[in-house]
């Protein structure tokens, strides 16, 4: 395969799109508090980190399998599609990724959502591995949000 790519995921979660969309939105403050494994800080380094323009730090937790701090910038966020796209920007990610852009759309499905996300990238050199592990991180934070705002609804 070539420098680039492009990797897709589907996920169907049983939260409502709306609830799901809204703890995306509030990720800066959720991530880091219910799930401290994966996020330990996120940062709003420019704008109010929801808007495009916004820039945000992560600093990773334990449960973060690739690196430990990465930031990204908003590039654009379609409110009535409920759908976000990030570019990383800065951190350990870019020794391995010129360019890496991250793209959420959350749809309302029986009663829950389907999430899909896309991750565009560039690789660096041709023995660095398309970025399966940064797909699977997804696809387990979207699990764990799902959990975590069901166990809100019963509480």
């Amino acid at each position: 395969m070539g420098l680039s790519g492009v990797l897709h995921v589907e996920v169907e979660v049983k939260s409502p799109a709306e609830k799901f969309w809204v703890a995306l939105g509030d990720g800066i403050n959720l991530f880091p508090k219910a799930f401290p494994n994966d996020y330990k800080t996120i940062q709003v380094l420019a704008g109010d980190g929801n808007a495009p323009g916004s820039i945000r730090l992560i600093t990773y937790g334990e449960g973060s399998p690739l690196v430990k701090i990465s930031a990204e910038r908003i590039e654009a966020v379609d409110l009535e599609n409920k759908s976000m796209s990030y570019s990383i920007i800065g951190g350990e990610m870019l020794e391995y990724y010129k360019t890496f852009k991250g793209t959420i759309t959350v749809i309302p499905k029986d009663g829950g959502s389907l999430l899909k996300w896309s991750g565009e990238f560039e690789k660096t050199a041709h023995e660095i591995d398309d970025p399966h592990v940064i797909k699977d991180f997804a696809v387990k934070n979207f699990k764990e949000i799902d959990e975590y705002l069901l166990k809100q609804t019963s509480a």
